[in-house]
């Protein structure tokens, strides 16, 4: 009851944020602006359809990883800020006072920023069907996959900017989640320069490194069900809980080393 009560705060404490009102309001009009091209391209529809709809679709997928990009680096700043803003305040000590243990603080603020990167979620997906449906596209992904896989991608960015700013600035620790993020791109097999990484230096990042690739849902927007990469439900349960177990890890190395943190205001 306790983990929930402050789950529900900090999500109506996200809603007042105004640093992320101000993320949301850029966020929308840069949308806004991506309508452009898309429309464009939509006005040649008649000289070649079928390079025409390839075209749009290349669009909206970019598009849709745009904005799932962007979810990753909300997820990220909301997974720091949420602990660091309560810790500037001096209200975490009024907070522990109920009493509250620090893991369950923890695990509440965590279900909290999951709590808005769900929502993000349901307005990513509904986003990527009004994209479609504008440029008259119809996609055989399944909706299930685009709104776990980055969920899953979410959570695990939250927990390693949590774990990170239990003895940092926020600022810092999303900043080396950012940087944590790119290099587990750079250094996976699957990307075209990798071959230029020492095989000593990528094969210890690529263990050690969150491995998202496996949890982008770009790789379940095609445009015919033949295009999709069949994957079995083992393989998606694999891909899910390697994913929750990172996450997972994260948060329990945050609740170790918040037990040690002073509740002081920095």
């Amino acid at each position: 009851m306790k983990i929930w009560t402050l789950a529900a705060n900090t999500f109506r404490a996200f809603l007042r944020d105004k640093v992320i009102i101000v993320f949301l309001i850029l966020f929308g009009c840069v949308v806004l602006l991506m309508f452009t091209p898309l429309l464009a391209v939509k006005a040649f529809r008649g000289t070649n359809a079928q390079e025409v709809q390839t075209l749009m679709f290349t669009l909206v997928a970019g598009m849709t990883g745009f904005v799932s990009g962007c979810g990753s680096l909300l997820a990220a700043w909301l997974g720091a800020d949420s602990v660091a803003s309560e810790m500037k305040s001096g209200t975490i000590l009024a907070i522990m006072a109920r009493p509250v243990e620090r893991w369950q603080f923890l695990l509440g603020k965590y279900c909290g920023v999951m709590l808005l990167m769900a929502a993000y979620t349901v307005l990513t997906i509904g986003l990527t069907y009004l994209l479609l449906w504008l440029g008259g596209l119809h996609a055989a992904g399944s909706q299930w996959e685009l709104a776990v896989y980055p969920l899953v991608r979410y959570a695990v960015y939250a927990a390693i900017a949590m774990l990170l700013v239990t003895f940092m600035h926020p600022v810092v620790a999303w900043a080396i989640t950012v940087i944590v993020a790119v290099l587990a791109g750079i250094v996976a097999p699957t990307y075209v320069l990798s071959s230029l990484w020492k095989p000593w230096i990528r094969k210890p990042l690529y263990a050690i490194l969150p491995s998202t690739g496996l949890l982008s849902e770009d790789r379940f927007l095609a445009l015919t069900q033949s295009s999709l990469k069949p994957m079995t439900w083992l393989n998606h349960l694999t891909a899910l809980a390697y994913g929750l177990d990172y996450a997972l890890v994260c948060l329990l190395l945050a609740m170790w080393s918040f037990h040690y943190r002073s509740l002081r205001r920095d």
